[in-house]
């Protein structure tokens, strides 16, 4: 939230008045028609900046000013380049406004891809970004051809519908020219700084590689130096922005080739042998194809520098981000060429096995492991050995590196349905995986939404349901993992930690291994959850465990919305005695039982109406949990919900017209076990320390009474003497079990109206139990009734004058 202070002065910039506001312009214009730039302009233009963004409504500047702005952005203050853009943002252009674009910084350029609406807004700045790499050094200022690139790069990015089958062409050949044949000796100059930095040199010599060996071949982004020419900074440029524009300059139309046959035809005329060197060969290739072999080139000596002992710690994390960028640029090479994965493979896989031991690169094996899936079928490679160490390593030995989680699952999103279909392992690793999840659920819940249903299969849906039961289990447990090592373990209270003695204590310690297990497949659960929920009582308020607990629900929603499209009725009959059994079974905070038994009752609920079968299946368990009276006297209202909705459930679907199973031995025992509990939830006042029955409960269990009594008539005189009883019981205007009056009128009222219904037992079965063409009825739509005609007459009246 705002402070106070600027929640005062927001408000005055949305409150000011229209007149207000052209004195302030014209105020303006007048500081900006000054020679020098003060700090009352500076002041004025960051007030203009308030007052434009305050509000959602997008303002118009008058035009002097509004072209005195646009002046800023040229001007050599840089403080004055952002102010002028940031104001220009929030305004709309001036019509038929003309853009100097022989003096464009990124600030400007940025501004103008923001505010076009259209291709041939951009196309003009595009053009001359390309006429500025056309032109000679000499024929511009120094400085603008390294600006030319990171504003290319912008454009490209937002707007690559700009671009033509030309610029193609010129702009592979000179990103060509910059990464492969970029000066190899120092620039005469200081650096300019960043990790190119260093002290100053008189004479100029050689550029050196990272350990400190002179430079024996072209220059790269991991060569140093005591300062660097132009070129050089370009071929830093051109690396930096090669995979985006591998990447994009296939959206460029392909009708007009004329480049490339204008190379063949040089080609074709020239008395060279195809023969000759591998450099002469690659100079007669078309433009694209050669901007990829020379990628291919740059990307081998980047990944043969990266062997090199660096002398700072900061150049060997240069090193491991230069790895990470040309794995992905030789992924994009061998995708847009599949020739060239035989000649990039080697490399690759040379790569892998240098880098797969040491775990700190484990940034530079997942776009490794991105190869592999993409080519490694081509390339015939046995992929195993990857797979393991990304599903099994990683998630076990690096859960808690924040950088890996999210490229990793960033991987698994991109590329999902190929995991599917070729990685067996990934549906299998989902214990390993939920680790990045019960370590930092709100960074990783959004990933986990979109992985979900794709873990969710036949085979795994039962004991993925129990692994996100269980999944503030494993947090606490991954705590206790990481503070294993530390002697002693006290929480900042100096309170000593029991649950880490119950960690190293080898009699449950395969309790907490269960939890820690790197694929599925060893079992659904484990039968001493009672236990290892006393064990981990104290994690209950840890911050770590409560966050974890808070994503649970919103999974299981997914999971369920999931497991329905892909599981048989004998798979959703085992997940409903899995959501009975783990209903008492989960660990104790408060809140997250409340949530789970919320999610539980409403799937259950939608399982049985899309199978009712399963009600049959499932009725004797159902009917142990629903009778069970100590669950009738909670206090927790998602628990009663549940209770309720499976006692509506029951109710509703143990009938012939759902089921042909549905034997009348079959309704009379449903009948007997909820009428020993309404009996004995209405006959005496509720336990001592219990609060009585919830009202909803006792209705709820009256109507499915009712329903199953309409349809099996020698029922009704058993249920029809309880409501006269419950009349003759509440005379009196109070009941032991029932502490509101309103609630127990509710009750009777509810009672009356089910025991008039029964006195007609076949008009009961038509109200309690109507036909599915009643439940469904569409007479709305129905053109052989008068009602869709009564409705459209009134539609007519109401909408009439």
């Amino acid at each position: 939230m705002y402070s106070h202070g600027s929640e005062s002065l927001i408000k005055q910039a949305r409150e000011i008045q229209e007149s207000e506001l052209q004195k302030f312009y014209g105020r303006l214009v007048r500081l900006l028609q000054a020679k020098e730039v003060g700090h009352e302009t500076i002041d004025s233009l960051q007030r203009l900046h308030l007052i434009l963004s305050a509000t959602k409504f997008t303002r118009i500047l008058p035009p002097e000013l509004h072209k005195r702005i646009l002046l800023l952005i040229s001007s050599p203050l840089e403080q004055l380049q952002v102010l002028s853009s940031a104001v220009l943002r929030e305004t709309l252009p001036l019509s038929g406004q003309e853009v100097n674009y022989s003096h464009l910084n990124s600030h400007a350029a940025s501004l103008l891809v923001s505010q076009a609406r259209s291709r041939p807004d951009v196309a003009p700045l595009c053009a001359q970004l390309f006429r500025t790499l056309e032109s000679r050094q000499s024929e511009g200022p120094a400085h603008s051809i390294t600006h030319t690139l990171p504003i290319l790069n912008t454009v490209i990015t937002h707007s690559p519908e700009c671009l033509t089958e030309e610029h193609v062409t010129l702009l592979s050949k000179k990103l060509v020219d910059w990464l492969r044949y970029a000066s190899i000796t120092q620039g005469g100059g200081t650096s300019s700084g960043g990790f190119f930095s260093g002290p100053r040199s008189r004479q100029p010599g050689p550029i050196a590689e990272l350990d400190g060996t002179v430079s024996g071949d072209f220059f790269t982004v991991l060569c140093v130096g005591q300062g660097f020419t132009e070129d050089q900074w370009m071929n830093v440029y051109s690396f930096s922005m090669l995979r985006n524009w591998l990447l994009t300059y296939h959206s460029v139309s392909n009708c007009n080739t004329t480049a490339d046959s204008d190379d063949r035809s040089e080609v074709d005329g020239s008395v060279i042998s195809m023969v000759s060197a591998t450099s002469s060969s690659s100079r007669l290739l078309p433009p694209k194809e050669r901007l990829r072999e020379k990628a291919f080139q740059y990307c081998q000596r980047l990944i043969e520098q990266s062997d090199r002992k660096a002398h700072k710690r900061t150049d060997t994390e240069l090193q491991k981000a230069c790895l990470v960028e040309a794995v992905c640029i030789l992924d994009c090479v061998c995708l847009e060429d599949t020739s060239l994965v035989y000649r990039v493979f080697p490399c690759i896989k040379a790569l892998y096995g240098r880098l797969c031991s040491d775990l700190s690169f484990a940034r530079v094996l997942v776009p490794i492991a991105q190869f592999y899936l993409n080519h490694g079928e081509m390339a015939a490679v046995d992929c195993e050995p990857v797979w393991q160490l990304v599903f099994g390593r990683f998630p076990a030995e690096l859960f808690n590196d924040p950088f890996l989680a999210h490229e990793l699952l960033r991987f698994l999103r991109l590329n999902i349905e190929n995991l599917q279909l070729r990685v067996p392992q990934y549906t299998l690793s989902f214990p390993n995986l939920l680790k990045f999840l019960a370590w930092d659920s709100s960074a990783m819940v959004d990933d986990f939404v979109d992985l979900l249903p794709s873990l969710v299969t036949a085979g795994t849906a039962v004991e993925l349901l129990h692994t996100l039961l269980d999944l503030p289990c494993l947090s606490a447990t991954l705590v206790l993992q990481l503070r294993s090592a530390c002697l002693p373990i006290t929480e900042p209270s100096g309170r000593i930690l029991q649950a880490l003695d119950a960690f190293r204590n080898p009699s449950v310690r395969g309790l907490f291994l269960f939890l820690l297990r790197g694929e599925a497949g060893s079992g659904d659960t484990i039968e001493r959850l009672s236990t290892l929920h006393e064990l981990l009582t104290e994690s209950a308020d840890w911050p770590r465990v409560i966050q974890c607990a808070q994503t649970v629900p919103v999974l299981l929603h997914i999971f369920f919305n999931t497991v329905i499209k892909v599981a048989d009725e004998k798979l959703l009959a085992h997940l409903i005695l899995v959501q009975l059994e783990r209903s008492s079974l989960l660990l104790k905070i408060p809140k997250y039982i409340k949530e789970v038994h919320r999610v539980f009752s409403c799937h259950l609920l939608k399982l049985c109406k899309l199978h009712p079968s399963l009600v049959v299946d499932q009725s004797h368990e159902l009917l142990e949990f629903a009778g069970t009276t100590a669950n009738v006297y909670s206090k927790e209202e998602p628990l009663l919900l549940c209770i309720r909705k499976m006692v509506w459930v029951l109710g509703e679907y143990l009938s012939v017209s759902c089921d042909a199973r549905c034997s009348v031995r079959l309704i009379t025992s449903c009948f007997e076990a909820l009428e020993a509990v309404l009996f004995e939830i209405t006959s005496s006042a509720p336990p001592a320390g219990a609060v009585c029955p919830n009202p909803r409960v006792i209705t709820t269990l009256m109507s499915a009474l009712a329903k199953l009594a309409s349809r099996s008539h020698d029922l009704i005189p058993r249920i029809s003497l309880f409501f006269s009883k419950l009349r003759t019981v509440t005379r009196g205007g109070s009941a032991a079990w029932c502490s509101d009056e309103e609630d127990l009128v509710a009750i009777v009222t509810r009672g009356e109206e089910l025991w008039s219904l029964l006195k007609a037992p076949g008009v009961a079965q038509s109200v309690l139990t109507p036909p599915p063409h009643v439940n469904t009825a569409q007479w709305h739509r129905d053109t052989n009734v008068a009602m869709p005609l009564q409705l459209r007459t009134i539609t007519s009246l109401t909408h009439s004058q």
